[in-house]
């Protein structure tokens, strides 16, 4: 399988004409970088008219912005479990956000992109929020990390009002969460109680990035690094406030910019950024109740927990010199499921036994192909509801429920607004080719375009089910439990 790849590797390295790093690496490293309740506009190069984001507006010039790649669904611990297994989160049993009460995490029998990386030799490290269960069966550690350092949920998970401050022992805060952790492995080294305390964790977690790539420098490694910001509450440390012209929220971002600054420095320095895959992306759209301590979805409609493009198209740029050309902007759909097969097919890595639902999109990547291996994506919500299909240049929704500001602006200072509730309650079609925006429902103009879709989705719903039409599904896997 190796000298496989390794003749694979050369051939695309030649035929892309790009110079080999002088590194004794020869599979390719890995970074991920996520980022949590980012919005579509947030960075420069997605047209940001007030937040400065150098470093990902160059990466993205040395590789590609993807304009249609979305999250799997529109929550944190779904669309983690999505990103690092290939699978639809219902399909492995994942739904919303884990808390540090839940009895559930990933199943031991799932297989990570980190643990599809290690019998290759891959050295993996994951620096910052796993939210894929916090008992320790179901740390990173337990599931083909080498590192781990960061948070095991939310950081909003604590007992601290909107105002910053410690809540009493009585306050329903208190006592629906714990202090918040910060592991090193297995071990609690610390917690954080305070917004000073959050401010501090974009840098703690740049900087073990940066030293894990040091030590790793001549091995392959894979390194994840999903941040907890701009989740609210932001913070910001010193060195960025008050930089950005978008407030707290800008500074927040700026300094995840820098924070990807010092990455691409640090591999560059080793020179094996040539030989790094490396992508940028965010777990869901932003959290709009939070008004100015949230980002912009725009031009896309609503955000963070909903199916509506503002919940899960995301902001991303991918870069791999020896592979992919710069100066790239790709408009074909893509998921945070097919990163797996992707990396899989970059390096000879084996597929899991599992079944997934990802699928390689590295022939878009390099511009061989310009068309989705993938005949429709499904956005799952809730438990296991399927409230729309992307396939080709449309959107189908089906009739459901979801959270709205209607129109009101968000909260101000970190203090939310409470959301309403609308409801669909017939079919609709959108053109997002001519109307990103989701504004102009014409599913009556395309009788036909509706049917195809609806078969497509009664195809899945016999998969993994849909509680809307009380569907039960016939390869859904359990998710891992606590005995």
């Amino acid at each position: 399988m190796r000298s496989l790849f390794l003749l694979i590797s050369l051939l695309m390295i030649s035929s892309c004409n790009t110079k080999v790093d002088s590194s004794n690496n020869t599979l390719p490293n890995i970074v991920i970088v996520l980022t949590d309740d980012q919005g579509y506009q947030d960075l420069g190069s997605f047209g940001s008219p007030n937040i400065l984001t150098p470093n990902l507006d160059k990466v993205s010039k040395e590789g590609a912005r993807l304009l249609s790649f979305y999250s799997a669904q529109a929550v944190c611990s779904a669309s983690r479990a999505a990103l690092l297994t290939g699978s639809y989160p219902n399909r492995i049993g994942i739904s919303g956000a884990l808390s540090p009460k839940s009895t559930v995490g990933i199943n031991k029998n799932e297989t990570t992109i980190a643990e599809m990386l290690k019998p290759l030799g891959y050295k993996t490290g994951i620096f910052g929020k796993w939210h894929l269960g916090h008992q320790q069966e179901f740390l990173p550690n337990n599931h083909g990390f080498d590192e781990f350092i960061g948070i095991p949920y939310s950081n909003d998970m604590w007992p601290v009002d909107y105002d910053g401050k410690q809540v009493p022992a009585d306050h329903n805060l208190a006592k629906r969460y714990p202090q918040l952790p910060f592991f090193k492995n297995f071990e609690v080294i610390k917690e954080i109680r305070t917004l000073e305390g959050q401010a501090q964790l974009t840098t703690e977690l740049t900087e073990a990035a940066v030293d894990f790539i040091d030590r790793n420098k001549e091995n392959p490694f894979f390194l994840y690094v999903p941040h907890p910001m701009p989740h609210t509450p932001i913070a910001v440390s010193d060195k960025f406030k008050g930089k950005s012209e978008q407030g707290l929220y800008g500074d927040v971002i700026m300094e995840i910019d820098w924070s990807v600054g010092e990455i691409i420095k640090k591999l560059k320095e080793h020179k094996i950024y040539n030989n790094t895959l490396f992508i940028f992306t965010s777990d869901n759209g932003p959290w709009l109740n939070f008004g100015n301590h949230a980002g912009s979805a725009l031009p896309l409609r609503e955000g963070k927990g909903t199916a509506w493009e503002g919940g899960q198209r995301e902001p991303t740029v991918v870069s791999f010199p020896n592979l992919i050309k710069g100066e790239q902007t790709i408009e074909t759909p893509m998921m945070a499921i097919d990163i797996l097969p992707t990396i899989a097919e970059i390096t000879g890595a084996e597929l899991p036994k599992n079944t997934i639902d990802g699928k390689s999109i590295l022939k878009i990547l390099t511009g061989e192909d310009k068309q989705s291996p993938q005949e429709a994506y499904f956005f799952y919500y809730k438990s296991n509801e399927l409230h729309g299909v992307r396939y080709k240049d449309w959107k189908l929704y089906f009739p459901h429920s979801y959270r709205t500001l209607n129109g009101r602006e968000g909260g101000k200072d970190g203090y939310p607004v409470k959301y309403e509730m609308n409801t669909i309650e017939k079919i609709e079609l959108y053109d997002l080719k001519n109307d990103i925006s989701e504004t102009n429902d014409v599913a009556a103009q395309h009788p036909e375009v509706v049917e195809k879709i609806k078969v497509l989705a009664n195809e899945m719903r016999s998969k993994l089910g849909d509680k809307l039409y009380n569907i039960e599904g016939t390869e859904n896997r359990p998710v891992g439990r606590i005995n």
